[in-house]
């Protein structure tokens, strides 16, 4: 069946229009991208142009894959206008002026197809004001659809619609956005700013404003209110240099143009002259000169890292926090914070304690429910927690009590959130929300997400250790979970998948291996391995490696369907989980990839022998046992991380028929659907045999490793890596025409890798990648 949006448009080739026409092409639909044509320019279609160019080049990468790039058609305002006509979805992103939107939408009322549907990426200005003036047939297809920045990677969209809009219009463009996008949708209502940006400008404001009067240094201001708080780590001022501190003065002029006299913003509004000077000095961010802080590049080519003094606007040498109230989080949590009388104390209390208060003073004014603003909180601004879960997580009596010991009003919503116990509670396995009208509504979820979270509040686990869970999802289907720090594979996790097993066709005809961390998993437990090495506990290591082998292995031969459902990190040891399953079924934002080599092993829990089996199947490589080999090896020597579940198909760390799921909040229901459908159906067989090149293939990957020592591109143990490396690829001592079996190609991991895990600089570079979250290039 035909997609409801089989072809869109974006109006602006800007950041967010580009980002926005990317996304679109990533979803797999044709988009056209029309900006103005400059003056004096010969390239009408400059600005589309320049920006898809830019966009392959970017880091993050707004594609999932660079082919998708075709997928966008760029044009111009003047000579491409009627080519709108064949537009399913019309995105308007064009400078945050409500006049020049205005003529934009008359202009296109005069081309485009009856039921199409317009929508605007403003990110401040209500919908009553965008449609002043136009007639009722453009209202009725048109609302506003809010991305946030990056587009690819931020899962937010806010739509609004009003009350001549379409209800079908609205909820195409939201199954679309849902599905299609991979976006997490809420619906806001017209107000200025709608959810996310109405709470966080009043945010940043707020902290700037209190900053300047606390005259608090910027290392410290961002030290509190970022980890404690459960913001991420860059803080305030660090945000600030990284979206653009140019942007700030238009985003609160649009929304002082909006909002109500009375409200709050107007009231924490600071002394702006830092920010205009920086500005008038090229100091923007991280896109200019510099911002709130800087690098200098010194004598030598060593570089400085600057912090702007808010009292004298002049650079002085970056330190690193030292605050008691921090040491008190430390121990005491975010209340021990907010409480202390330092500086930082002070200054955390000063921001959250308003911030807070605003977010519960809007509440039913800009959303239908609390669980939506701590959502677009979380999803938008990467909140850890949204501003009433943060309450909660504080004790709503206790920020209620607080606030009148300091002579602050409370707010209603907070005075009945303390009464009740908290905004949240469970009921009969449900989470529920206080509403505006006094009572508590169970959280819906959108219709087909299966959520993990869900299922653990309705009863017990099936079973399970500290590091690993089992999970009944209904259908006959269970889902292992690992739930360690980062999902790192230790002997626990291990020895339960491996009763996990066992435990499967008792009851359930499938099994999804999946969790709602941040990240899939991130290999095997480097610190347990690091402790097990200074100790010299070789045997243990070794029956380790040996216990993911044979893992493994029995997982892809249990007889039942095994679908790994990953997202974000599924790196060694968790890739090599996924080589192993029946199928796939990836969030499109998993990022794969056998990465041993960089901590100075080689992988060793049947990655390699995968991976060759994988190659050599490949009808795209010429015969021969050395091409797989030299493809194995250019992707595993420098530890390649595909960076898109579909990048991934081309590695082949997934398979061609392996699935891809946009919206996170699917996947799991994704994968559980796949695993019914395989129910009964043939496995893919183990790999019989392999024809490897042996010491003559180690020999021309040598060459290669050595061109690279040469360029100064490798470092003397990434030769010894290498070798390894190329050892356990080639075979060893293999004959070209005598294959040998999975069972040899396993031991020359285990050799290999317990070879380099006895050397000096192996462990150097494990105990820095602890240390530092990068290994040492030794």
């Amino acid at each position: 069946m035909a997609p409801a949006i089989a072809k869109a448009a974006v109006l602006g080739a800007g950041v967010m229009g580009a980002g926005i026409a990317a996304q679109i092409a990533n979803a797999g639909i044709p988009v056209r991208l029309l900006d103005i044509v400059p003056e004096g320019t010969a390239k009408r279609n400059v600005l589309a142009e320049s920006a898809i160019a830019k966009m392959l080049k970017a880091d993050p990468a707004p594609f999932m894959h660079p082919k998708n790039a075709k997928r966008i058609e760029p044009g111009n305002f003047t000579d491409d206008w009627a080519a709108l006509a064949d537009c399913d979805w019309i995105v308007e992103a064009v400078i945050e002026k409500s006049d020049i939107k205005r003529d934009l939408y008359r202009r296109l009322e005069a081309v485009r197809k009856p039921g199409s549907i317009v929508s605007s990426n403003t990110s401040t200005i209500p919908l009553s004001v965008l449609l002043e003036g136009l007639p009722a047939a453009f209202a009725a297809d048109f609302l506003i659809t809010h991305f946030f920045n990056p587009p690819r990677y931020m899962r937010l969209l806010e739509i609004v619609a009003g009350p001549q809009t379409r209800p079908e219009a609205a909820a195409l463009i939201a199954d679309f956005a849902d599905h299609a996008l991979g976006k997490t949708v809420i619906q806001a209502k017209d107000t200025p700013g709608f959810i996310g940006n109405r709470i966080g400008v009043y945010w940043l404001q707020c902290a700037l404003a209190e900053a300047q009067a606390l005259n608090i240094a910027i290392e410290d201001a961002d030290a509190v209110l970022g980890k404690p708080m459960g913001i991420p780590k860059t803080g305030i001022f660090g945000l600030l240099d990284l979206v653009g501190i140019d942007l700030s003065p238009h985003v609160v002029a649009s929304m002082l143009a909006v909002l109500p006299a009375d409200d709050g913003l107007r009231a924490v509004l600071g002394d702006d002259s830092l920010i205009k000077g920086m500005i008038a000095q090229g100091l923007t961010g991280r896109k200019g000169k510099g911002g709130f802080y800087r690098l200098e590049r010194g004598a030598g080519g060593a570089k400085t890292k600057l912090a702007i003094d808010l009292a004298t606007g002049q650079y002085r040498p970056s330190r690193k926090p030292a605050l008691d109230s921090l040491e008190a989080f430390a121990t005491g949590g975010p209340r021990a914070l907010l409480v202390h009388d330092d500086v930082g104390g002070r200054y955390a209390w000063a921001v959250m304690a308003k911030t807070l208060c605003y977010a519960a003073q809007l509440a039913p004014a800009i959303a239908d429910s609390i669980a939506d603003i701590d959502a677009a909180m979380r999803l938008g601004y990467n909140w850890k927690h949204g501003p009433f879960e943060m309450i909660d997580r504080l004790g709503a009596a206790w920020f209620a009590q607080r606030l009148q010991a300091q002579g602050l009003a409370v707010p209603a919503l907070i005075a009945r959130a303390a009464q009740e116990g908290g905004f949240y509670r469970v009921e009969k396995g449900a989470r529920l929300a206080l509403d505006a009208q006094g009572g508590a509504k169970p959280i819906a979820r959108p219709p087909g997400v299966l959520l993990l979270d869900d299922i653990k509040r309705q009863g017990p686990r099936i079973a399970g250790n500290g590091s690993a869970s089992l999970w009944d999802i209904g259908d006959g289907v269970a889902c292992f979970e690992v739930h360690t720090k980062m999902n790192a594979l230790d002997r626990d996790a291990l020895e339960f998948l491996g009763k996990t097993l066992a435990i499967v066709p008792k009851a359930h005809r499938a099994l999804v291996l999946y969790n709602e961390g941040a990240n899939f998993s991130v290999g095997a437990n480097l610190g347990i391995g690091l402790f097990a090495a200074n100790i010299a506990l070789w045997g243990e290591i070794e029956a380790l490696v040996r216990l993911g082998q044979d893992c493994y292995r029995a997982m892809r031969a249990a007889p039942f369907p095994v679908v790994g459902a990953p997202s974000g990190l599924a790196l060694g040891g968790g890739c090599e989980m996924l080589l192993h399953c029946t199928a796939v079924q990836a969030h499109a934002e998993t990022y794969v990839g056998l990465v041993e080599v960089g901590v100075g092993v080689v992988p060793a829990w049947g990655g390699c022998a995968e991976m060759l089996a994988r190659w050599q199947a490949n009808p795209k490589l010429p015969k021969g046992p050395m091409p797989a080999v030299a493809r194995c090896f250019e992707i595993l020597a420098v530890a390649t991380v595909a960076k898109s579940a579909a990048e991934a198909k081309d590695l082949l760390f997934l398979k061609p028929g392996d699935g891809i799921t946009m919206n996170r909040d699917r996947l799991l229901a994704d994968a559980k659907a796949k695993a019914l459908a395989l129910v009964g159906q043939p496995k893919p067989p183990e790999p019989a045999a392999y024809l490897l090149p042996g010491p003559s293939g180690q020999a021309a990957l040598a060459l290669a490793v050595d061109g690279f020592v040469k360029a100064g591109k490798a470092t003397p143990h990434d030769v010894t890596v290498s070798a390894s490396l190329a050892a356990v690829l080639c075979g060893d001592e293999a004959d070209p025409t005598r294959p040998l079996a999975l069972d040899d190609l396993l031991a020359l991991e285990r050799r290999e890798f317990m070879r380099l895990v006895r050397h000096p600089k192996t462990l150097a570079r494990i105990e820095s990648m602890l240390e530092t979250g990068k290994p040492a290039r030794n």
